[in-house]
């Protein structure tokens, strides 16, 4: 174990000053010269450009086109979808019987530590970064992200992170991580896995990667917005991910900071964890939820940006109440961190102070209220089209509002002392996870198909994929709300109780169709992933540039305006030929 820890250390080091070597031979980091092909005018006032891109593997291992970019994110985001979606099939399978008669109870405690790290870490975040990256530049006009090598860079992290969070199930004899993915100490202290070393550092990795993308975000909408775009008409999508990358720029590095002193703990003998000394457990707990909660809304934020966006084009009319809409972003982003600790109401914690942190918690259900009665307005006597990416909307209002609702429950200091490590936080976390977030980013990825492919999806595969994933989500999770209720615990591979604790045969049962709910959902991906894939491959190319008639309401929108001028090209719109603001050398 020492011999491995040692190799570890010292590959980590060659790493580091590989990466710090070639920094210093980067002269510009703003400036592009791509390694094949002609040079092509990118505009005359940003002073850098793109040549012709490689082809094959190459083009995609090299390139920092941000659109290129965008698409890496969201594969990668997408398959670790579907990674963390097969690990809780395998922990949902065994709470089909109170036994534990699937896996072993180790093995489900690693499963349920991967796959929350694998849905907030590699899922979560990458898939906003894939929207960001490749819509932001062209909704504010600009010809590329601020720092295209560090967006390439940023990316680059994710998969070496991965490995590392997954090396406990891919590398024979290194037992994965059991800490649960909140790595309350001193159990992530004193567990001997390596796979926790492991995951530590690829859980560092990721927090890099969100922190240089959170850069590049906040100085792109600062520094690279065309003519016309000012803070007044800013769209509202850039204003989340603005908002979101700022809560970044806190929250991440304080997790990195807690890391480094757990791997400190775990392997140097220091003791900032250690019970009776200086720091002790609560110590982690203040430290991790100081990040864990504004990762919440770093996770949100984003997602109530698309539905601002997407939302109103289906409802045939301006979103109600923008400035309203834009100030509650910026007031979630504030408050986020300010309700850590009612995570922690049941450590002990001084009353006052779980008084002060349960108004806050309180407090911050409102701007999220203002966001809720918003959408609903701008639905009111609207022109309503039922399309994928509307459908998908509406189901995100009507989860986000449960999922909203039951935390406002747990906000209140006498119900979260009930319910608190029980299936109801569960429930609720996961009407906001997949209820609300996912069903956001598939809004996202079927109203911006015919952009970042050039064709069109199935439509009615489309709507099979919302009713089978509005179904299985609110059967599993409205399912947990009610396991939570009966005081069943989380966590737990095996749930044998006593009578007088909690009737069995209700828990089994309401376990059992959490398990048939999720077995739905998967069914709904699968279909996703079916049409995404053969649409991509096979569908006729789009060749209306106002695929959702965005012009007939006065809501045809810049990233529309560069499709438009892709498909005038002669050429049809090659990348070669194509600037990554959309415009070509004769507009110059």
């Amino acid at each position: 174990m020492a011999g491995q820890q040692l190799a570890l250390t010292v590959l980590m080091g060659l790493v580091l000053v590989g990466v710090a070597t070639l920094l210093t031979r980067l002269e510009d980091w703003r400036r592009y010269t791509a390694m094949a092909g002609g040079a092509v005018t990118v505009g005359e006032e940003s002073g850098y450009g793109h040549r012709e891109k490689p082809g094959g593997v190459f083009r995609w291992l090299t390139t920092v086109d941000h659109k290129d970019i965008g698409i890496l994110y969201g594969v990668f985001a997408l398959v670790s979808l579907a990674i963390g979606g097969i690990m809780v099939l395998i922990m949902r399978l065994e709470l089909l019987t109170p036994a534990s008669d699937v896996v072993s109870p180790q093995f489900y405690n690693a499963l349920l530590t991967s796959h929350g790290i694998t849905m907030l870490f590699l899922f979560g975040t990458p898939i906003l970064a894939a929207f960001g990256n490749y819509f932001i530049p062209l909704l504010i006009g600009a010809d590329d992200m601020a720092f295209p090598r560090i967006n390439a860079i940023a990316f680059w992290l994710l998969p070496f992170g991965a490995l590392l969070i997954w090396a406990g199930f891919l590398i024979p004899g290194i037992a994965p991580s059991q800490t649960s993915w909140t790595m309350y100490t001193p159990l992530s202290v004193e567990q001997a896995h390596f796979g926790t070393d492991l995951m530590l550092l690829g859980l560092h990795l990721t927090g890099i990667s969100a922190t240089m993308g959170a850069i590049n975000f906040i100085v792109t909408i600062f520094t690279e917005r065309g003519e016309g775009v000012n803070w007044a008409n800013l769209d509202i999508f850039s204003w989340t991910m603005l908002t979101q990358s700022g809560i970044i720029l806190f929250a991440f590095p304080l997790l990195g900071s807690a890391i480094v002193m757990l791997l400190l703990d775990r392997n140097l003998g220091t003791m900032f964890y250690a019970i009776g000394e200086g720091g002790g457990p609560i110590l982690w707990q203040n430290l991790f939820w100081f990040f864990g909660h504004p990762e919440v809304y770093i996770l949100v934020l984003p997602p109530m940006g698309l539905v601002s966006y997407i939302l109103p084009r289906f409802a045939g009319r301006k979103l109600f109440g923008f400035k309203f809409v834009v100030y509650s972003t910026l007031a979630i982003g504030v408050l986020s961190f300010g309700v850590w600790a009612h995570h922690m109401f049941a450590t002990g914690i001084d009353p006052r102070l779980r008084a002060s942190f349960m108004a806050v918690s309180l407090a911050i259900a409102v701007p999220s209220a203002v966001k809720t009665f918003n959408w609903i307005t701008t639905m009111w006597n609207g022109r309503i089209r039922l399309a994928a990416p509307m459908l998908f909307c509406i189901g995100f209002v009507s989860n986000f509002i449960i999922g909203g609702v039951t935390g406002v429950f747990l906000a209140a200091i006498p119900i979260d002392l009930v319910l608190t490590d029980t299936y109801y936080v569960v429930g609720h976390f996961h009407y906001i996870i997949m209820g609300a977030i996912a069903f956001a980013v598939f809004a996202g990825i079927y109203y911006w198909f015919p952009i970042f492919t050039g064709k069109m999806y199935q439509r009615t595969l489309a709507k099979w994929h919302f009713w089978l994933s509005m179904i299985g989500t609110n059967v599993t999770f409205f399912a947990m709300l009610l396991l939570g209720y009966l005081e069943m615990p989380r966590r737990y591979a095996a749930y044998e109780f006593d009578p007088a604790v909690a009737p069995l045969d209700a828990i089994t049962l309401l376990h059992q169709a959490a398990t048939v709910g999720a077995v739905i959902l998967l069914i709904g991906q699968l279909i996703f992933v079916w049409n995404v894939v053969q649409s991509w491959l096979e569908a006729p190319a789009v060749t209306d540039e106002d695929p959702w008639d965005l012009k007939d309401d006065g809501l045809f929108t810049r990233e529309f305006g560069w499709h438009a001028d892709r498909l005038a090209l002669p050429d049809g719109g090659e990348e070669e030929a194509m600037t990554d603001g959309g415009e070509t050398e004769t507009d110059q």
